[in-house]
C-alpha cells in the first residue's frame, strides 16, 4: 500500500556507510530526512550529497538527522564517498544505506516500474520525530533536489507543529504567519498578543509567534484588545 503523509514511517534495519543502523533507533528524538539516489556515481546525486554534507550544520542546528539511499552495497558507497570528497571538496559526513536487495526501497515505494524495475527514483522522506512522515517529494533524474526548499519546509513544519499558525506562500523562517481558521477570535487574543491584520475573517496576518519583532505585520490594523 503506497505511503501517505501522516503514515509511520516503515522501520528497517540496514548497514550504512556508518556502520548497522536500526531506523526508528536511529531517528530517536529528532527529525529525519531520507533522500535517495538511483545509483552510486551518478553526476546529479554526486553533487547532491556534496551540498549536504556542506549543510550539515543547517540541518543539525533544526534537530534534524540526514541519511542516503542507494540500492548499491556499502563498499561502493565508500568508494563513491571519495569522487563526492574530490568533486565537490568537501567529504561524506551522513550515512548512505546499503539496499542492495531493495527491501527498504519497496517498503518506501522507491521502485517505479515505468521508470526502472532495478534503480529507485529520487525520493526525498522528512519524518518528525513521532516517526510519521511529514512530507514525500520525488524527483524526476535529471533535476537535482533543492535542499534549501527542503530546508524551508522543515522550518515550517516544526513551527507550525508548536503553534497554531499556516505558513504562507514563499515563507521565510522570520516572515508573518497565518492563524489557523479553526481558532476564534478571541483563543486568538491569548495566543497571539502581538495581534493581526485581516484582510479577510479567514486571513489573519500575524509575526511569527518565535519570533518577537521580527515580522512585517502592522499589528496596529487589528490589536488583540
Amino acid at each position: 500500500m503506497a505511503l501517505r503523509l501522516g503514515d509511520i514511517a516503515p522501520d528497517f534495519t540496514a548497514d550504512t556507510t556508518e556502520g548497522p543502523i536500526s531506523f526508528h533507533e536511529w531517528i530517536g528524538d529528532n527529525w529525519a530526512v531520507l533522500f535517495s539516489h538511483p545509483k552510486d556515481f551518478t553526476p546529479v546525486c554526486t553533487t547532491e550529497l556534496g551540498y549536504v554534507a556542506r549543510s550539515k550544520p543547517d540541518f543539525e542546528k533544526r534537530g534534524v538527522k540526514v541519511i542516503g539511499l542507494s540500492v548499491d552495497p556499502t563498499d561502493s558507497h565508500k568508494r563513491w564517498a571519495e569522487d563526492i570528497r574530490e568533486t565537490q571538496g568537501t567529504a561524506l559526513n551522513f550515512p548512505i544505506i546499503a539496499d542492495p536487495d531493495h527491501k527498504i526501497a519497496e517498503l518506501y515505494d522507491m521502485i517505479h516500474p515505468e521508470i526502472s524495475d532495478v534503480f529507485t527514483v529520487r525520493s526525498v522522506f522528512v519524518i518528525g520525530p513521532d516517526k510519521k512522515i511529514k512530507l514525500m517529494i520525488t524527483y524526476p533524474a535529471s533535476t537535482g533536489r533543492n535542499f534549501d526548499e527542503i530546508l524551508r519546509v522543515i522550518d515550517s513544519l516544526q513551527l507550525t507543529a508548536k503553534y497554531s499558525v499556516a505558513t504562507p506562500v514563499n515563507w521565510k523562517d522570520g516572515e508573518d504567519v497565518i492563524i489557523v481558521p479553526s481558532m476564534s477570535d478571541e483563543d486568538a487574543k491569548a495566543k497571539f498578543p502581538a495581534g493581526w491584520k485581516a484582510p479577510k475573517p479567514y486571513l489573519r496576518i500575524t509575526p511569527q509567534p518565535n519570533k518577537t519583532g521580527t515580522g512585517t505585520t502592522d499589528t496596529a490594523a487589528k490589536s488583540a484588545s
